[in-house]
């Protein structure tokens, strides 16, 4: 409500934005709807573009903004930087799954594991993050 409620302050238009972001005169099921469809979908739609921008630097290769004329030492895309970006890839990848399987529970804050009492509410209550 309050990131959308930021659109109100564009004048002229602003409630205008707000109503088509929430689907009606408040936040509902089709606001919610919405949201999740753009947060489930926004990954895919940046790996594509990840994909589109890889494709490019392979085709024209990149840029020179200072002009200097540097064919001669360049080296191509494709196999150098290629494999090097994929080797990167992979140990994060590697790295990632090791926390994800093996130790699960490294970042968690240990006031999460505290058990739930429906008597009592924690002076402090925080997110996993």
């Amino acid at each position: 409500t309050v990131i959308i409620n930021l659109f109100s302050a564009i004048p002229k238009i602003g409630s205008s934005i707000v109503a088509l972001l929430w689907g009606g005169d408040c936040v509902c099921d089709a606001t919610l709807k919405r949201f999740f469809a753009l947060h489930f979908l926004m990954p895919f739609i940046l790996l594509v573009l990840l994909m589109v921008h890889v494709g490019f630097l392979h085709t024209t290769g990149s840029s020179n903004p200072l002009g200097i004329d540097t064919s001669t030492q360049t080296v191509p895309f494709y196999p150098y930087y290629f494999y090097k970006d994929l080797l990167g890839i992979g140990w994060y990848m590697v790295i990632l799954f090791t926390i994800a399987m093996c130790f699960p529970d490294l970042f968690a804050d240990p006031e999460n594991f505290i058990r739930a009492d429906p008597v009592k509410t924690p002076l402090h209550i925080q997110p996993e993050w």
